[in-house]
């Protein structure tokens, strides 16, 4: 890899956003199909452990949603957060050498 090659740093509240956007939304429409469908039905009851209030009702959903997008916004923080000091770590280690 090129020495002068640089690397973008990750917007942290914006990964944490999209990440937690996507997630609660996932969560939200599992819910739905699995109260109209009975599809994921599985999936909802794993979920259920871990999201109070959390099922396959318009009340679950929207309780999952909000739980979902915190636990993706929470994670999403996390991931950024780690990339860009890795990323520094490896930009000194490419400068002192």
């Amino acid at each position: 890899m090129a020495q002068n090659q640089h690397h973008a740093t990750l917007g942290v509240i914006s990964l944490g956003m999209a990440i937690g956007v996507t997630w609660g939304l996932s969560v939200l429409f599992l819910a739905i199909i699995s109260g109209l469908f009975n599809w994921g039905t599985n999936l909802v009851i794993i979920l259920q452990s871990l999201y109070v209030g959390y099922g396959p009702t318009v009340i679950g959903a929207i309780s999952g949603a909000v739980w979902g997008f915190v636990d993706g916004l929470i994670f999403g923080v996390m991931i950024a957060w780690f990339y860009n000091k890795f990323l520094l770590v490896r930009r000194r280690h490419i400068l002192n050498n």
